[in-house]
């Protein structure tokens, strides 16, 4: 058997930890698929994001499981690919019969499987963005990244605060580019901000200067990057290596800070919204995040031996959002959990604290978002933490 179908059938082997170490999940166990990009162009996303599901797993059931039942974890590593995703989804719902499904890692996998997991009745919790998953609502479709049509606003706010007036767009072709793009248009006018170029690149792109060089012929006062993949990075180099000295903002898919230490120099000064997570340390001890965040945030690292990530969150919000589900609903009537969810009100997650509705299947405020910035290779408030 190769290497790759090894690491396949691995992250396909259910997790069910109890406090006596790996055992076989028994017959009443609460089956929870997982779809994440553990591999592929979205792995920064699904890694942690899979790290955190199972180290959550783990947990929760060293301790007893949820009203009495052990939880077993199904992990499929999609490799960042609609077309697995849709498969895992149908692998999950029909033969795994799983009781719900957390992730998929990005909005265009998300999109595939929207449809099908709904359909089949099935809860799916998304760790991805884009505000069209929720936006209009699915009835088991619900979602723990904050909406982009938010993290618009505060960018703009942001800009505004800083005399800025005339931008240009650069987005990856991914379902989350296209729908940041899409929200960042139709949300500046409201803002008093003039989009003066657009332009849209391919996701395998390692070399933005040309995009760029656009954008500097029309005098832009900064510019702003909305994707998910290393182009991150890139984009800080590239604008650094032709004079392009405007501020960059970032979309809050800039939330691992591995893209900021790849930039190197170039990233110094990067402006973007996120949730609290990685400035969990700075909060002021009245925060309601801030007891869960530390926790999170000290768990995930001692145990993994690297940086917390807001994605990884997704996935913590995803799985305590459902165990608490369980928990009000009393058993795995996912009919009552489903209806539990969305009702949820004053729960609090990595990416802020949730107020569900059956209008609002995302369930997160513009006070869910912060605005960070790089300083010395690291994120630090931009402004005053609340």
């Amino acid at each position: 058997m190769s290497l790759k179908k090894v690491l396949a059938l691995t992250l396909s082997i259910s997790v069910c930890m109890a406090a006596a170490g790996c055992k076989k999940a028994p017959e009443d166990a609460i089956k929870i698929g997982a779809i994440f990009s553990v591999t592929g162009g979205g792995s920064n996303l699904g890694a942690p994001e899979s790290k955190t599901a199972k180290m959550l797993v783990d947990e929760i059931n060293a301790k007893g499981g949820v009203n009495g039942k052990m939880l077993d974890l199904i992990v499929k590593d999609s490799e960042s690919s609609p077309e697995k995703a849709i498969s895992f989804a149908k692998q999950l719902i029909e033969e795994e019969k799983v009781f719900a499904i957390i992730g998929p890692s990005t909005s265009g996998e998300t999109m595939k499987i929207k449809s099908i997991c709904d359909e089949a009745k099935v809860i799916m919790l998304s760790c991805a963005a884009a505000e069209v998953i929720v936006n209009p609502v699915a009835k088991y479709v619900f979602k723990t990244p904050q909406k982009d049509s938010h993290v618009a606003m505060r960018i703009f706010d942001t800009m505004k605060k800083m005399g800025i007036n005339s931008i240009g767009i650069i987005s990856d072709n991914t379902g989350f580019g296209n729908a940041g793009k899409d929200q960042l248009e139709k949300i500046a006018p409201q803002k008093g901000v003039k989009i003066v170029i657009s332009e849209v690149y391919d996701k395998k792109a390692t070399d933005l200067s040309g995009v760029l060089t656009k954008l500097k012929a029309r005098n832009v006062q900064a510019v702003v990057n909305w994707s998910i993949v290393p182009a991150q990075s890139i984009v800080a180099k590239n604008m650094k290596q032709i004079n392009l000295n405007v501020p960059l903002f970032q979309s809050h898919g800039f939330g691992n800070i591995k893209y900021a230490k790849e930039a190197g120099k170039a990233g110094e000064g990067i402006i973007f919204p996120c949730g609290r997570l990685l400035v969990a340390e700075q909060l002021p001890d009245t925060n309601k995040q801030k007891t869960l965040l530390v926790k999170y945030k000290k768990d995930y690292e001692a145990k993994f031996n690297e940086d917390v990530s807001t994605f990884g969150g997704h996935a913590y919000d995803a799985i305590t959002i459902l165990v608490e589900g369980l928990k009000k609903a009393g058993s795995a009537d996912r009919e009552k959990v489903r209806t539990a969810i969305e009702n949820l009100k004053g729960f609090p997650g990595t990416a802020g604290v949730f107020n569900f509705s059956p209008q609002d299947h995302n369930g997160l405020g513009l006070d869910s978002l912060v605005i960070l910035t790089v300083k010395d290779g690291k994120f630090v408030p931009y402004e005053k933490l609340d």
